[in-house]
C-alpha cells in the first residue's frame, strides 16, 4: 500500500443509499411523462463520465414516491448492467436498481470513486452472479475495499483522468451534430422536398423550386420521382446465433445492443465471438452493409462505415442494396427517418417483446429520387460520416491512452502527490429530499 493511502468501505468515505421507486407496479403509466429526470441503469451505461441524456421522465405523482438526487452524485447500477458508473451533472430520480454514492469532500472524490469501480468492475461482477438475475446488492457492495490516498491526491488523479473523458465527451457532443446536419439534410430533401439543383453532364436539373409536384401513393412527390417496393432493392439475411465474449477470442459480434442508442457504430465497445472458418463468409460484414434490428427493438438501424473483422448477431438482419436506384446513406437515412420508424412500429408483432421479420422490415414501398439528387446527397453525408467517424477513432485512441493509466493511478503506482495539477470542483451538494421538498435524504 502507498504511503498515506489507507483502507475504507464506501460508506466510510460519504454518504451511501439506494434510489427509490416504492409505487407498485413500477411502470405504471400514471407516474411518468413529467419533466423530472428518471434514470435508470441503460441510461448509466450509455453515458461516458457525465451523466446528461435520459429516456424517461416523472410528473409530480413519480415524484413524490421517489428521491432527488444532486448533480455531483455518483450512480452505481447493481442490477441489470452491474457495476457501471457515472456522476450526475443534472438533478434526477433513479429506482433501487441504482445506488447513489455522495462523497464526503474531506474524505473522497466522486469522480475518483468513479474510476475506481471501472478498475475492480469486473470483480463486482463476478460476486453479481446469482441464479435466476444477476444481482450487486448495497450489502455486496460495502464488503469491497476502497484503497485510497487523502481527498486531494484523489482529486488530482480524477482530474488526470477526466481530462481524457472531458474530450471524448466534446467529441461526442461533435459528432450528435453532426448526425444531426446529415438527419437535417434528408428531412428537407426528401421529406420536405426542398432539394438543390444539380447538375448532369448533359443537363441540369432544376432544384425544388422549378419542379412540379404530383399525386402518388404516398402523396405529393417531386414529377419525375419514383416509388418502388423496398423488398425489390435489397438482399436480406438473418444474423449468426452465438454468445457475445469481451476476450478477443473471433471476429467484432454486432448486436441489437451496440446499435439500439446511436445511429453509428462505437466499434471500440463491440464485444467477440467464436465462429467456424466455414461460416465466417456467410455473416462477414463489409463497407455499406446496413443491419436493422428484428427483436426486443425493431426498426433500430446501423451502416457499417469502416472496414472490419465482423460478424452479425441473429437478432439483426442485413441489407445489402441490389438495385443501383438507391445509395447506401440514402437507404440508411430513409431507415432512420419518421416515416419508416413509425412504419416499422405499428407492423411489428408481440405484445411484450415486439419482433419483426425480414419480410416486414422491408415490406414498405421508397421514394427513389432522380439518380443526380441521390448521388449529390451520398456525397454530401459522405464528408459528414467521415468526419464522424474520426472523431470516433480519436475517441478510441483517447479511451485506450486513459484505461493504460487507470490501473497505475488508482493503485498509486504513479505517484502525483507532488504534481502541481489545478483541481477540478469535484465535490457534491447534498441529497435533495424525498418528493423534492428538500432535508438531506
Amino acid at each position: 500500500m502507498p504511503t498515506g493511502w489507507k483502507v475504507h468501505r464506501l460508506d466510510e468515505l460519504g454518504f451511501v443509499g439506494r434510489g427509490r421507486s416504492r409505487h407498485r407496479p413500477r411502470n405504471d403509466p400514471s407516474l411518468y411523462g413529467g419533466s423530472h429526470p428518471f434514470v435508470q441503469t441503460a441510461d448509466i451505461k450509455s453515458a461516458n463520465l457525465k451523466l446528461r441524456e435520459f429516456t424517461q421522465t416523472y410528473n409530480k405523482t413519480g415524484l413524490a414516491q421517489s428521491k432527488m438526487w444532486a448533480p455531483g452524485t455518483l450512480c452505481i447500477t447493481i442490477a441489470a448492467n452491474i457495476a457501471e458508473t457515472a456522476v450526475l451533472a443534472i438533478s434526477a430520480c433513479f429506482p433501487d436498481s441504482i445506488i447513489g454514492f455522495i462523497a464526503d469532500p474531506e474524505k473522497s472524490d466522486a469522480i475518483f470513486i468513479k474510476y475506481y469501480i471501472d478498475l475492480i468492475k469486473l470483480r463486482m461482477q463476478q460476486v453479481s452472479h446469482g441464479t435466476t438475475q444477476d444481482n450487486l446488492s448495497l450489502d455486496k457492495l460495502l464488503r469491497f475495499d476502497f484503497v485510497v490516498p487523502k481527498a486531494p491526491v484523489q482529486q488530482k488523479i480524477a482530474t488526470i483522468l477526466s481530462a481524457y473523458d472531458d474530450l471524448i465527451e466534446n467529441n461526442l457532443r461533435r459528432i450528435k451534430i453532426l448526425e444531426e446536419m446529415a438527419q437535417t439534410i434528408y428531412r428537407e430533401w426528401f421529406v420536405k422536398f426542398r432539394f438543390p439543383a444539380c447538375a448532369e453532364a448533359s443537363a441540369g436539373r432544376p432544384g425544388h423550386e422549378k419542379v412540379k409536384m404530383v399525386d402518388s401513393p404516398l402523396g405529393k412527390i417531386p414529377e419525375g420521382w419514383e416509388i418502388k417496393p423496398l423488398a425489390e432493392l435489397v438482399e436480406t439475411q438473418y444474423g449468426y446465433t452465438e454468445s457475445a465474449q469481451e476476450t478477443r477470442v473471433g471476429p467484432k459480434f454486432l448486436r441489437g445492443t451496440d446499435i439500439n442508442k446511436k445511429p453509428y457504430v462505437d466499434w471500440e465497445n463491440v464485444p467477440y465471438c467464436l465462429i467456424s472458418k466455414e461460416e465466417y463468409p456467410k455473416f462477414k460484414l463489409g463497407v455499406d452493409d446496413i443491419v436493422v434490428i428484428r427483436m426486443a427493438d425493431p426498426g433500430k438501424v446501423a451502416i457499417v462505415e469502416v472496414d472490419i473483422d465482423a460478424v452479425f448477431a441473429s437478432y439483426l438482419v442485413r441489407l445489402k442494396i441490389s438495385n443501383k436506384s438507391i445509395t447506401p446513406y440514402y437507404l440508411f437515412y430513409f431507415l432512420l427517418s419518421e416515416s419508416y420508424q413509425g412504419y416499422i412500429s405499428g407492423a411489428s408483432t408481440g405484445t411484450t417483446r415486439k419482433s419483426a421479420s425480414a419480410g416486414v422490415i422491408v415490406g414498405i414501398d421508397i421514394l427513389i429520387p432522380p439518380k443526380s439528387i441521390i448521388e449529390k446527397f451520398q456525397r454530401t453525408v459522405v464528408l459528414l460520416r467521415k468526419t464522424l467517424n474520426n472523431l470516433l477513432a480519436k475517441n478510441a485512441v483517447l479511451r485506450r491512452t486513459r484505461d493504460l493509466l487507470l490501473p497505475k493511478l488508482i493503485s498509486g503506482e504513479l505517484d502525483v502527490s507532488e504534481f502541481d495539477i489545478k483541481i477540478e470542483n469535484n465535490t457534491t451538494s447534498p441529497l435533495v429530499g424525498e418528493g423534492g421538498d428538500g432535508g438531506n435524504g
